[in-house]
């Protein structure tokens, strides 16, 4: 990418979850324009190195944490962590998840926990830390929640996943109008099926159920997903506030 692309120079992003799929594609992708990127990892330390590493390559600065984006105290220690090696936190991407499917009167409470934890917990415990420093410093922020057609339209079997991506989406539009008036906006991706290991580990009967529901026939390429995200994040999309984006192929049309 020439240096007349790399829009996001000079700025810094912290990524949840991002040594596989969407995530990862949306580092490298920051990378790529210019941005240094922190991210964290839960338990692969080697894919993050791996990450860290092609970050690097791309010119960007990085730094991986391993952090449980679940725990209040570990979120906060990482955002200091990255003002400390950046200096400031332009872009937050909430992209942590996981998923524990079954049919509610199968579902133990610890995956209901876990999903909660994860992906919603996980979400304001980091726009709770980030969003400390992006309405103090010049220039504001960015926050962008990965959230899911799941938390539109519901999707069964899903209970805690669909809760879960419902909550991201309602935390969106309550910080959404906090935090406006201080240049940050926050705004959510409401994802269809995305080729990545998560969408892989579904149920192949109901995997292929979704894809022939899907007006485009097939699945997003993280690379794509990326760059909307990026976008949503972007300069150009500074006027957009507290909107569920919905990338999907058309699916919960």
């Amino acid at each position: 990418m020439s240096d007349e692309s790399k829009t996001f120079s000079g700025r810094a992003a912290i990524v949840t979850g991002a040594t596989r799929g969407i995530g990862r594609a949306i580092a490298l992708e920051l990378a790529r324009r210019g941005a240094s990127v922190a991210f964290n990892y839960a338990q692969s330390a080697d894919a993050a190195e791996t990450l860290k590493g092609e970050l690097e390559a791309l010119g960007a600065r990085a730094v991986a944490s391993q952090c449980d984006v679940a725990s209040t105290d570990a979120a906060a220690e990482m955002v200091k962590q990255t003002m400390s090696d950046f200096g400031r936190i332009d872009f937050l991407v909430n992209n942590a998840g996981i998923i524990r499917d079954n049919l509610i009167l199968r579902m133990k409470e610890s995956d209901w926990d876990a999903v909660i934890d994860t992906n919603l917990k996980g979400a304001w415990n980091f726009s709770r830390a980030a969003l400390r420093h992006m309405l103090r410093q010049e220039g504001g922020g960015s926050v962008l929640n990965i959230a899911s057609i799941s938390g539109v339209v519901g999707m069964a079997g899903q209970s805690n996943y669909s809760a879960s991506k419902a909550g991201m989406i309602g935390l969106t539009k309550a910080l959404a109008k906090e935090v406006a008036s201080r240049n940050v906006s926050v705004n959510a991706l409401a994802l269809g099926l995305v080729a990545t290991e998560m969408s892989q580990s579904l149920d192949e009967g109901y995997r292929q159920k979704l894809l022939e529901q899907i007006p485009m026939k097939r699945f997003a390429e993280p690379s794509e997903v990326a760059r909307i995200a990026c976008f949503m994040l972007s300069d150009d999309a500074r006027y957009i506030t507290g909107q569920v984006i919905q990338a999907d192929g058309g699916l919960a049309m």
